[in-house]
């Protein structure tokens, strides 16, 4: 009587070929998870600061949009800025608040480095720009740019940025410490 089947040779030799490619494959999987996560970081960010905008144009009033724990990273808060202090005063109101999942290195240039505030017209006070920066490099993936006039853009352009290294050197430092 002939039996239907695998051996167990078959079947250790099939489930070592799929170790073996899946070892070759997980650090390019892991690579393409990282880049959709900044890339959804950047989108996420850009409508963030649109709704900022458009809060402060609605409303007619001073908005700010400012970094959690002064860190983009983290996510940010969306408050209504009665009392002209913007983050410093805890009693104005706060109408939004973002907080990101998985940790993306976001850094400004000093103008935007931890808010951003709009006129009630939906003018930004300054210009600036928001880098998401790659985990591994001193490299910016994607940039949040900011007009004066308030308009937002969001850029792909993949370049080595200062910041980037500058907050990469930081975190390693900090993330140091703690251990």
């Amino acid at each position: 009587m002939r039996q239907q089947g695998f051996s167990l040779i078959e079947l250790l030799m099939g489930l070592a070929i799929t170790g073996i490619v899946l070892h070759l494959v997980s650090p390019a999987f892991a690579t393409l998870i990282e880049s959709n996560q900044r890339q959804q970081a950047a989108q996420a960010l850009s409508s963030g600061i649109r709704t900022a905008r458009s809060e402060a144009i609605t409303r007619n009033q001073a908005v700010v949009i400012h970094g959690i724990n002064g860190d983009w990273g983290q996510g940010w808060r969306i408050i209504l800025d009665i009392s002209g202090k913007g983050e410093m005063d805890s009693d104005n109101p706060l109408l939004t608040e973002r907080q990101s999942g998985p940790r993306v290195s976001i850094v400004g240039n000093s103008t935007v480095e931890s808010s951003i505030r709009f006129r009630g017209q939906g003018e930004s006070l300054l210009g600036g720009t928001l880098h998401i920066c790659a985990v591994r490099e001193p490299v910016s993936q994607h940039q949040v740019v900011l007009a004066r006039t308030g308009r937002v853009s969001l850029r792909s352009d993949k370049a080595e940025h200062p910041l980037c290294e500058k907050r990469r050197t930081f975190r390693s430092t900090s993330e140091r410490a703690v251990l």
